[in-house]
């Protein structure tokens, strides 16, 4: 085993990823302006440490962080990663981010003979807790290869998509599906809600044909409960839908269900919803529709 893992940002996401990484048996450093939680992974076996530090002391280093500008600080920064980072280190991005701004990173860090892979995950709260996120990889396979143990023990679907890059855009085309999931879900059952049939008898009628999913499965009962304790957070996927349209634009592809999109996540912003499940996005329609979707 042997490699000493560095992991910087312990949200919703990262905390979960490094009591995982703690469970397998690694030697883990960890980072959070939360100085709590640090403290209850120290606890749990865990180190504390600086970015620079991990520098240092790390073979891998794992960034978990809200958007593009805190890994960009976190590993070019005056106090970053890179400042002290020796050549060999490997640096695993599993922050939805840019994909400009993911390439640009890791050109930065070739320069110093550090490897940087972007590894997004999939999967929300839940399945960041049971170690079985999917992750979608994008790097040089023979750095790949060395730290696949290491992504094992955060997820199951690990897969190399491609290049630096693929796995954040392989992400960004994560997002528009499993959001426009919930929003079109949302829609279906603020109109059964407001026609008076029974949404949880809707739901398990349905949910075996051509309209199940695994959004549907993962959100209607959360839904029914009224339950919007964030998972994945909806001003986190307001960034990724925001990072899905200016990539989009810039490369020529119009996406006129994501543009609407990204414009509902801005009213429950305004409405302040910023810090609920992204299932919260039917709170949207039943405020158009006056009606509330709930058990019987």
């Amino acid at each position: 085993m042997g490699k000493k893992i560095g992991f910087i940002g312990l949200g919703i996401m990262g905390k979960p990823m490094s009591s995982n990484l703690l469970k397998a048996g690694y030697e883990v450093t960890v980072n959070d302006l939360n100085i709590q939680t640090v403290e209850e992974l120290v606890e749990a076996g865990a180190k504390a440490g600086t970015p620079m530090e991990m520098g240092e002391t790390c073979d891998v280093i794992i960034t978990m962080l809200p958007a593009s500008q805190h890994v960009k600080q976190v590993v070019l920064g005056e106090h970053g990663i890179l400042k002290t980072a020796a050549k060999g280190t490997v640096i695993i991005d599993m922050s939805s981010i840019s994909p400009v701004i993911s390439v640009e990173i890791a050109n930065e860090a070739a320069k110093q003979g550090v490897d940087m892979m972007d590894a997004p995950v999939s999967g929300g709260e839940p399945k960041a807790i049971d170690g079985t996120l999917a992750i979608m990889v994008g790097g040089k396979e023979s750095v790949f290869e060395s730290v696949i143990d290491i992504l094992h023990s955060v997820g199951t679907d690990v897969t190399l998509v491609g290049k630096n890059g693929s796995g954040v855009t392989a992400k960004l085309a994560n997002q528009v599906i499993v959001n426009l999931n919930i929003a079109a879900m949302s829609e279906a059952l603020v109109l059964a809600a407001k026609a008076g049939i029974d949404v949880e008898k809707m739901y398990q009628a349905i949910r075996g044909g051509l309209a199940g999913s695994a959004v549907l499965d993962a959100k209607v009962p959360l839904i029914l409960d009224r339950n919007f304790v964030a998972g994945g957070r909806i001003d986190i996927n307001l960034k990724d839908i925001t990072n899905v349209m200016e990539t989009a634009h810039e490369i020529g592809v119009p996406l006129p269900l994501s543009s609407q999109l990204l414009e509902i996540f801005h009213a429950l912003k305004v409405d302040g919803k910023a810090g609920d499940d992204h299932g919260g996005i039917v709170q949207y329609y039943e405020k158009l529709a006056n009606v509330e979707v709930r058990r019987v």
